[in-house]
């Protein structure tokens, strides 16, 4: 049975160090270094990679969502080989909910999907790979972001207690929830069919 009693100041500082790794504004700094401009002025306003890919710029679109899913993948790593079983967890909640709610950025960032992939190919490759192979053919065949996160993270879960990995799954439930409340306003768009296409501008 893993160790889930880390004492409090153990995951306190997991905790903060899953935070700061997961609050880096990759987007921002990418499209600020590259010439793109605030990218929080530009389509959505978001910082993810999807807006990234509004300005036109592919490069910086693919670099956005290397970097926001290697600083999940960090967070997990890290904690990994230095931290118990349970402050992992937590190192890997707390850096979603920095990309989703950075303190450099007025707590509003992101929201979570290349993070959230990072962190499920850190902690179970296979989930992980099952998790970036829905959102990809999702993404490629129904050119919708919004639906291709919706359906990965809705279906991590299960795919965790399919491979045997179910230790995980209140965490991934919440990873998910997460990434759900997030996209709140797309949901609406994917039931009214007005949600934007991958590449449209707006």
């Amino acid at each position: 049975m893993p160790d889930m009693s880390s004492p409090v100041p153990v995951l306190l500082l997991w905790g903060a160090i899953g935070y700061l790794l997961g609050s880096i504004p990759t987007g921002v700094i990418l499209a600020r270094v590259m010439g793109l401009g605030d990218l929080r002025t530009i389509g959505s306003g978001n910082i993810g990679a999807t807006n990234v890919l509004r300005t036109g710029n592919k490069r910086a679109a693919a670099l956005t969502l290397l970097g926001d899913a290697l600083k999940g993948a960090i967070a997990v790593l890290l904690a990994s080989a230095l931290a118990p079983y349970d402050a992992v967890q937590l190192a890997a909640l707390a850096a979603l909910i920095g990309h989703c709610f950075p303190v450099w950025l007025g707590f509003r960032g992101g929201k979570g999907v290349a993070t959230f992939l990072g962190i499920m190919l850190a902690l179970v490759p296979l989930a992980g790979l099952i998790a970036c192979a829905i959102w990809g053919l999702t993404a490629k065949f129904g050119k919708i972001s919004s639906l291709a996160a919706l359906l990965a993270a809705g279906w991590t879960p299960i795919v965790l207690v399919l491979i045997g990995r179910g230790d995980l799954f209140a965490l991934a439930s919440v990873l998910a929830l997460l990434i759900y409340l997030r996209h709140w306003a797309n949901i609406g768009r994917l039931r009214n069919g007005t949600e934007p296409r991958i590449g449209a501008k707006s």
